[in-house]
């Protein structure tokens, strides 16, 4: 009979390099639902389900996904659904995100062009000031 994996909380943090203040965040926002054992129920029991949801949720945040946003796309694959509505929501959310990511690269590159002209801009005033100063010392 086979035995699914369970995690404790110093498992998962280890595995993912997190603190466990930071697992007990996402449980407090829905992203993972260990259940309880131990005496009282004191201890936390993370299923690979658990485990599978936390590692969706890091992906989720090095894309730039909110967790909510996170929280929303995990939900999707928990539910019935079928697959056509689940993967079209997905594409919606990912081409949303992808052009907030797009236009956040265009303000930055047109920061970075302006630096750069300015970066000209002094360096050309620099080379003028720095020859006014050698033809005065002559």
């Amino acid at each position: 009979m086979a035995t699914n994996p369970t995690y404790t909380i110093s498992d998962l943090a280890r595995e993912f390099d997190l603190t466990t203040r930071a697992i007990r965040f996402y449980e407090d926002m829905g992203l993972l639902q260990p259940q309880r054992g131990g005496p009282g129920g004191r201890n936390r029991v993370y299923s690979s389900r658990d485990r599978t949801r936390l590692k969706l949720t890091l992906r989720a945040k090095r894309l730039g996904f909110s967790l909510t946003e996170a929280k929303d796309i995990i939900e999707m694959y928990d539910s019935p659904r079928d697959t056509g509505p689940q993967l079209r929501k997905f594409l919606q959310v990912l081409a949303a995100h992808r052009q907030q990511i797009e236009d956040q690269l265009a303000d930055l590159q047109a920061n970075l062009d302006e630096v750069k002209v300015h970066e000209k801009e002094a360096r050309s005033l620099l080379s003028k000031v720095e020859k006014t100063e050698k033809t005065e010392k002559a």
